[in-house]
């Protein structure tokens, strides 16, 4: 479907594949922000450029190279994570529509994000690891358009990302943390020691392996689109 208007947070189909949209600039030239689910490169576009997608049981995608599938039908586990789609929070909690976090507790069905967001079982779905039986992939929005190559290197592309993250980070590099879906900026580098916009610490090395952090852009990225 069609969007004339678009708004934060919604995942859309762009050039074949799914998008999240990120931000909305209504005086640019392309006016939509977003970045891909499978490897976060970022992207701009006009409206009339993308279509709407309402994620549902079952859907299957890759997510920063690891293939998860959505399911209603089971309950969280703490350490997983949960997408949210019907948002609903409380005057105390802060998430919104499509947003990835982690499971730090479990209430009955509801949960509790390592961000101390509390969830609850009818605003979320499980993201369970891997393809599920009878799941439906929407990676693509026509599968049959995607050469046999690319669907090989998606397959590689979890370790793609993980050597890329290996390059030596510079100020201005901006991370995706999520244990708690915030993203950070590279405000200072001390011999091997990072220091990020939250205040975290860490040496290149521990960087580069952590399964929290994850490489977005760079600042000092240029892009005549934008």
């Amino acid at each position: 479907m069609k969007l004339l208007q678009v708004r934060k947070g919604q995942l859309v189909y762009f050039n074949n594949e799914l998008h999240k949209v990120y931000s909305v600039k209504p005086l640019a030239k392309k006016s939509v922000l977003m970045f891909r689910l499978k490897d976060m490169e970022q992207v701009a576009s006009k409206a009339e450029q993308v279509s709407y997608y309402k994620p549902k049981h079952l859907d299957s995608f890759l997510f920063l190279g690891a293939r998860y599938t959505l399911r209603d039908d089971i309950p969280a586990e703490p350490g997983g994570y949960i997408f949210i789609t019907k948002p609903d929070p409380d005057y105390m909690d802060h998430y919104s529509l499509n947003e990835f976090e982690k499971v730090e507790s479990v209430e009955g069905k509801d949960v509790v994000t390592t961000r101390q967001n509390t969830v609850k079982f009818k605003e979320f779905f499980v993201m369970v690891p891997g393809e599920e039986p009878g799941s439906n992939d929407i990676t693509y929005l026509d599968k049959s358009k995607v050469a046999p190559e690319q669907l090989e290197e998606d397959a590689q592309l979890e370790e793609k990302l993980r050597e890329e993250n290996a390059i030596k980070p510079s100020i201005g590099d901006v991370y995706l943390n999520l244990d708690n879906g915030a993203m950070a900026m590279v405000i200072a580098i001390e011999q091997d020691i990072v220091t990020m916009g939250t205040g975290d610490k860490l040496t290149f090395h521990a960087l580069y392996k952590s399964d929290s952090w994850n490489y977005l852009y760079s600042l000092n990225s240029t892009d005549s689109d934008l």
